[in-house]
């Protein structure tokens, strides 16, 4: 029963977050702020993952090529392939979950136990739209960047790494990343970016907003934000590509 009382309230929650915002120059300055917080500060950590999982990738590919019959052009498919439809879209995301969510709901939870929101409440302001909808368009709109500049480090750092280590000349690597292309793989990318985004503010900003007692259940919030997104990602992803990709 208590969860089908989170899911009531989270759509609860949800339908008072998706009002039209009081003051539309207030929800625009927020919301450029939470998008330089969600995406811009989140730059570093996205990039050093990339190009180290592009690389690995690469190195792990040729190690497992053992037979003259596979063409070298297969390390740079697999390498496009890999980052393309799973690396950057879903894993960049869980990590993201770990990092973004936790903030969220920490910043939430402690201005509940704060009795910040209930203020907000008193002085007739709908206090979840005021603080949540400029999370989620901000990183709606942010995470297709982060996640097209994930690809594009990944492989980049794949063909770096195949000629400096000299696993395969670069006109074969060009010719593995261009091998059966289909651009539709990067539009369902991004549109399973887009429901993540929305899966790791909107979680993590429920378990924050009903936040109850003190610093150590603001800890507990944040914990439960980070295990619930991760575990409706993977839910989410399954589902799309059943639905997408079959």
């Amino acid at each position: 029963m208590q969860l089908f009382t989170h899911i009531g309230r989270y759509f609860l929650l949800m339908s008072n977050v998706f009002r039209r915002p009081e003051k539309w120059k207030l929800f625009f300055k927020a919301t450029v702020q939470e998008i330089d917080k969600i995406g811009v500060q989140s730059l570093g950590i996205v990039a050093l993952l990339s190009l180290f999982m592009g690389a690995v990738i690469c190195i792990q590919t040729a190690a497992n090529i053992d037979s003259g019959w596979i063409p070298l052009y297969t390390i740079g498919f697999t390498v496009r392939q890999t980052m393309i439809l799973e690396f950057a879209p879903t894993i960049i995301p869980v990590i993201m979950a770990g990092k973004v969510g936790s903030n969220i709901s920490s910043e939430i939870g402690t201005m509940r136990i704060s009795e910040q929101i209930d203020a907000l409440d008193i002085m007739g302001v709908n206090s979840a739209n005021y603080l949540i909808l400029p999370k989620i368009v901000g990183a709606i709109f942010i995470f297709p960047f982060l996640i097209i500049m994930a690809m594009f480090l990944g492989v980049t750092a794949g063909a770096l790494i195949g000629v400096l280590a000299d696993l395969l000349p670069l006109a074969d690597f060009e010719t593995g990343i261009q091998y059966d292309f289909r651009p539709y793989q990067v539009v369902y990318s991004l549109f399973k970016t887009i429901v993540f985004a929305f899966i790791i503010v909107s979680i993590s900003a429920y378990h924050g907003y009903f936040t109850r007692g003190g610093a150590l259940e603001v800890g507990k919030s944040s914990t439960q934000a980070v295990v619930y997104s991760i575990v409706l990602i993977m839910v989410a992803n399954l589902l799309i590509t059943q639905l997408i990709l079959t």
